[in-house]
């Protein structure tokens, strides 16, 4: 298959560091590159040493102190304070100073462990601890700025102001801390800094980051490209449908839809033009896929980790068994999009020989196993960390079967140093949004947003959904998936909590829509990469991919009102109506946002599509969904009867 027009290596990281900042590091460290990977590689191997059934991880303080210290050391050395400092090789002398502080700062709990846990809470904290304190929080928080973004940081900023200065505020007043009070609570205790977020990362997050490492080592990347294009190419809009099923496939070990956007983008925007998709659509297909890479199991953008832990009674096993039939929902969504697309404007798909061989991709079914393997322990009730240990080794293995994925000393150790640095955002992610989680739990500000929030909705479930998924898109246009997830399950989540709404449920939506936000204009960061790659207007991408990815605005309501799509209490008889309504509900909503249904439709057919697609998906109330079906299908008749007649009378299609 041809694959000319694709992006090089290198203009991948080019446009990977224009609109991901996690992917905006330098590359030249000149001398500074030993001690780099000297450090990455031993903070890769300290985890897998630690992950290793035999010793266990450290207690909460310790593990998490030599997670995030090394992590900050890494970040200051890799990521500059600006943009400029891209282009610039070697290191510059005070972000040197830099890494050491932050390492100091946080080791500094390994050296004075035993004072900070005992003696400290009951004398009080020394000025020393205190300076430590402040100096590693005022670190961390430029850290992230550099690794993630500024949003987060202006957040946390201002959570930290709060905890300090919040206590004449009208209703969300509260007691109020002193610096010294509150900067031990951040940085010494379990509900900040070190509280969940960066525990759970600094035992499953990073194993499993590495496991996908391994597995880009292994070509699994470019196996799923070719799958999807092998089942999918033939049909209508072949292209189009093979880039959002390789997306959900790469998304099962990937939880970056900027970095997912680029890497298979680089690859299926280019195939879609060529098959005549505007450019605009090709990139807003390219990043709704991708972006729903985030809510494919088992991975889920690392926060399926942290759900597991907030949802009481909800082990990891159980949220990826839940997530499968919500995500494959969002991916059937998009897969209507490209198709009524395709039809609109008359695209086929491949022929034969623009395909892979279906025979030679099976051949290569062994890179699956590794991924195989790690579903198969989560769901036979392994932990996550020796699923993750199998699944690392089994990849390692898969890789010596055939001469061009086996894996060198040289190949070892890049692997080692990549896994440290694709966590290094993630760590730093988690390591603020604990801050913020932090002073919500210290103040009680989490029950007080709960409370405005169902004062302001009443007593009206869908207004407080309402409010709730617009709180969550624009968090999420400032915070990784990881970090919005965090914040949102604190402070959103207990509002729909308080209200009825059953846990995995009210996790599941506020997590959905913290993820939409990379493809909800304006600040659709997915959207804008894909649109990069196409050289396509960025908004109408936003627009266009925001159309294809209405299935994920649908999605989360439904699960609310019926919560047995996420299997509470669900049978296959009370599962399978409302599937089948779901999916048509989508079909119809998604028809009229991409503007044609079995025919190019009338300004009110879509109108009618609108109101059928509302229908089919209202809670429990079979009159109505009825009704929806009735509509849904008259509409299409009428459509068929249109289209064939044109057909017969050789005219032109009617006029939308």
């Amino acid at each position: 298959m041809k694959e000319k027009e694709t992006l090089t290596e290198e203009q991948q990281k080019e446009m990977l560091a224009k609109y991901d900042k996690e992917s905006a590091y330098r590359t030249d460290p000149k001398k500074w590159a030993f001690i780099i990977a000297f450090i990455s590689i031993s903070l890769t191997i300290f985890h897998l040493w630690r992950a290793y059934p035999a010793h266990g991880p450290l207690v909460y303080l310790l593990q998490g102190a030599v997670h995030l210290g090394t992590a900050l050391g890494l970040i200051f050395l890799l990521y500059p304070a600006t943009k400029k400092g891209l282009r610039k090789p070697g290191v510059p002398w005070y972000d040197v100073v830099l890494a050491f502080l932050a390492m100091g700062c946080m080791y500094y709990i390994l050296f004075r462990y035993d004072w900070i846990t005992g003696a400290a809470r009951i004398l009080g904290f020394t000025t020393l601890d205190i300076t430590v304190a402040t100096i590693g929080i005022i670190l961390l928080l430029e850290a992230t700025r550099r690794a993630v973004g500024l949003p987060i940081v202006v957040i946390a900023s201002l959570a930290i102001l709060y905890g300090m200065y919040g206590t004449n505020i009208p209703y969300f007043g509260h007691g109020g801390f002193d610096w010294s009070g509150l900067s031990r609570r951040l940085f010494y205790s379990s509900d900040a800094i070190f509280g969940t977020p960066i525990q759970i990362s600094s035992t499953y997050i990073y194993l499993f980051l590495f496991f996908g490492v391994m597995l880009t080592k292994t070509g699994v990347g470019q196996y799923f490209n070719d799958l999807a294009f092998a089942l999918t190419g033939r049909f209508t809009g072949g292209t189009a449908k093979a880039a959002v099923a390789a997306s959900a496939m790469q998304g099962t070990v990937t939880g970056s839809s900027v970095a997912n956007t680029v890497s298979s983008g680089s690859f299926t925007i280019p195939m879609m033009k060529r098959a005549k998709f505007r450019p605009e659509f090709a990139a807003a297909a390219e990043a709704s896929a991708s972006t729903g890479g985030q809510i494919m199991p088992p991975i889920m953008g690392a926060a399926a980790f942290i759900m597991a832990e907030y949802v009481s009674g909800v082990s990891y096993s159980d949220i990826i068994i839940i997530g499968i039939i919500p995500a494959m929902l969002y991916f059937t969504g998009v897969f209507m999009g490209t198709h009524y697309e395709a039809k609109k404007h008359g695209i086929r798909g491949l022929s034969k020989e623009e395909l892979p061989s279906l025979k030679g991709i099976l051949k290569r079914l062994d890179l699956l196993l590794p991924l195989v393997a790690i579903i198969t322990l989560l769901v036979q009730g392994f932990t996550p960390t020796t699923a993750a240990l199998w699944g690392i080794g089994a990849a390692f293995a898969v890789s010596f079967l055939r001469k061009d994925t086996r894996m060198g000393p040289r190949d070892i150790i890049d692997a080692l140093i990549q896994g440290a640095r694709v966590a290094l955002p993630v760590i730093a992610a988690c390591a603020t949004a604990g801050i913020i989680v932090g002073v919500v739990v210290f103040t009680g500000l989490g029950g007080k947003i709960a409370g405005g929030l169902l004062n302001l909705a009443g007593d009206n479930l869908f207004l407080l959904l309402f409010f709730t998924m617009i709180a969550c898109i624009l968090l999420g246009m400032g915070l990784p998936t990881t970090a919005n997830y965090v914040v949102t399950a604190s402070m959103a989540a207990p509002a729909l909590i308080a209200y009825g709404v059953p846990d995995i449920a009210a996790h599941f939506f506020v997590f959905y829509f913290g993820i939409v936000a990379d493809i909800t204009p304006p600040v659709c960061l997915a959207a804008y990469a894909g649109s990069g790659i196409a050289r396509a207007n960025p908004m109408k991408a936003g627009v266009t991919a925001f159309k294809l990815a209405i299935a994920a605005f649908i999605i989360p309501y439904v699960f609310v009102f019926n919560p047995v799509l996420l299997l509470e209490d669900a049978t296959f008889w009370t599962l399978l109506p409302v599937l089948i309504t779901a999916i048509l509900g989508m079909a119809a909503v998604s028809a009229t946002m991409m503007g044609y249904f079995v025919y190019k439709p009338f300004w009110y057919e879509r109108i009618l599509l609108l109101a059928a697609g509302l229908m089919l998906i209202y809670p429990e109330n079979l009159p109505i969904e009825l009704s929806g079906l009735a509509l849904f299908i008259l509409i299409g008749f009428v459509q068929y009867l249109r289209k064939k007649r044109d057909n017969d009378n050789n005219s032109e299609p009617a006029t939308v």
